[in-house]
């Protein structure tokens, strides 16, 4: 393993980068080419990355890294160097009219140095994705891995080490003294990925020096099950996007809402699916993935015992293994709302089922908790999905089906309060990561000119034609 990086460096490392960023600010030739490197070492190491993953969770499967770490992360450099010339473009307009001939236009302008502090449950996804970003905008970047995911950190600093020179991207490796230390630096973005609660600490770090952050946080994102949905299709579709990655996904559904009369064949359709998809043993199927260490482990173990001695009912869709932190499909029904799995987010394969008597009763539910991250609708009646979409606020949507919204490189990604704050994805990251710079042209002749001291005349009845 890797040495951790000291606190105590991290300062020379920030003055490094900045002192070179502002030397050699990036052109669009150079971002275009560190882009086209990245892409072309990190395609190379894909199966290492996949790998890696693997050994730092006990067990991750290939296939879902492959698509969710590396095809999304090659996809968004590609959508990337196919926009950049036209992001960095910047907008012209004419100024309002009584300032005329003046001219105006906004310039999008790197910020300097980006703080990344990426998670563990896609350690690569969460960590180049932003990075990518930072760097179309012109960015140096300093990225801080997940301490949990080690192997995948150590890649990663490779990677980036071998495709970037030292005062443009440095990679920071260490636990949470290191964590804390990198959230305190005086960074002219930080951009963190992770739970509320780590969100709060990140945010009250950043708020000594002013730092703007960009929070992606989680909570719990829930599914409105309408009581004429095709029961087999919204099971297929949210058993797809719980149980990836063993549900330690941000916007995995974390409990679904609908008619109690539903539940018995809900449970059954469950049942099916995850017989089709992952067998009986789901510790026998390498596309089932295990929970990353012992303390999620035991985390997820404790909602279920302390939910079942409340008087819940636990039902096991397939077999696990303990000793290999494989916790297999579970649905949990009658939950207490007091219970810890209904007030935390979950961030595993557990699902709660709560019966309710209408998708209004469904949407009071949801608005009498704090926003979440994601929420997911199914429904064919568009006069119901409308109200839906009016009446709550998510950080996004999927409509009949679940976590695709993620993947729509022209859709904005982030939550709304306690799930997260700002957004990123192609040319939101951009965006984010940019100083949207406003300029006014004067021209030759200024219209204002008239607009000076004694305000007689001319001046006199242009003020009161203004405040007519």
């Amino acid at each position: 393993m890797d040495t951790p990086t000291a606190p105590t460096d991290l300062n020379a490392t920030l003055a490094r980068l900045r002192a070179a960023q502002q030397h050699n600010v990036p052109t669009y030739a150079q971002r275009m080419d560190d882009l086209k490197r990245l892409r072309a070492a990190f395609k190379a190491r894909a199966e290492d990355f996949a790998a890696a993953m693997s050994a730092d969770f006990g067990r991750r499967s290939r296939h879902e890294s492959l698509l969710s770490d590396v095809f999304t992360v090659l996809g968004e450099i590609d959508y990337t160097r196919r926009h950049l010339r036209g992001w960095m473009r910047g907008k012209r307009a004419l100024a309002d009219w009584l300032f005329w001939p003046a001219r105006t236009e906004v310039r999008y302008q790197p910020l300097g140095v980006v703080g990344i502090i990426a998670p563990w449950n896609y350690p690569v996804n969460l960590a180049l994705m932003p990075l990518v970003a930072a760097i179309a905008a012109g960015n140096h970047v300093m990225l801080k891995p997940s301490e949990h995911t080690p192997r995948t950190a150590e890649l990663l600093r490779k990677l980036l080490e071998d495709v970037f020179p030292a005062d443009r991207v440095a990679t920071v490796l260490g636990g949470p003294e290191v964590a804390a230390a990198f959230a305190a630096l005086p960074f002219d973005h930080l951009f963190f990925t992770g739970s509320t609660a780590v969100g709060r600490k990140v945010m009250a770090a950043a708020a000594p020096n002013l730092t703007p952050v960009t929070l992606e946080l989680g909570g719990k994102s829930p599914v409105i099950l309408a009581p004429d949905y095709p029961i087999a299709t919204a099971v297929d579709r949210i058993a797809a996007g719980k149980f990836l990655n063993a549900g330690q996904t941000c916007i995995a559904p974390d409990y679904v809402l609908l008619p109690k009369a539903s539940i018995p064949a809900f449970a059954e359709e469950m049942k099916k699916y995850i017989s089709q998809h992952y067998g009986n043993d789901v510790a026998a199927n390498p596309d089932y993935s295990s929970i990353v260490n012992a303390g999620q482990y035991s985390r997820l173990k404790g909602y279920l015992d302390q939910a079942h001695a409340a008087g819940a009912k636990i039902v096991e869709l397939a077999s696990g293994d303990a000793g290999k932190r494989v916790l297999p499909p579970t649905l949990v029904l009658d939950a207490r709302d007091d219970l810890a799995l209904m007030q935390d987010e979950i961030f595993g394969p557990i699902l709660p089922l709560v019966g309710v008597d209408s998708v209004d009763a469904a949407i009071d539910y949801i608005n009498a908790r704090p926003r979440p991250l994601a929420l997911y609708h199914f429904d064919h009646d568009r006069t119901r999905t409308r109200r839906v979409l009016e009446r709550t606020v998510a950080g996004g949507v999927s409509v009949n089906d679940t976590v695709m919204h993620i993947a729509q490189h022209g859709l904005p990604f982030g939550g709304v309060g306690p799930s997260g704050m700002g957004h990123y994805h192609a040319g939101e990251g951009f965006l984010a990561f940019s100083k949207a710079k406003p300029v006014l042209y004067q021209a030759r002749i200024s219209g204002m000119s008239l607009m000076r001291p004694p305000y007689r005349g001319v001046a006199e009845f242009i003020l009161k034609f203004l405040t007519r």
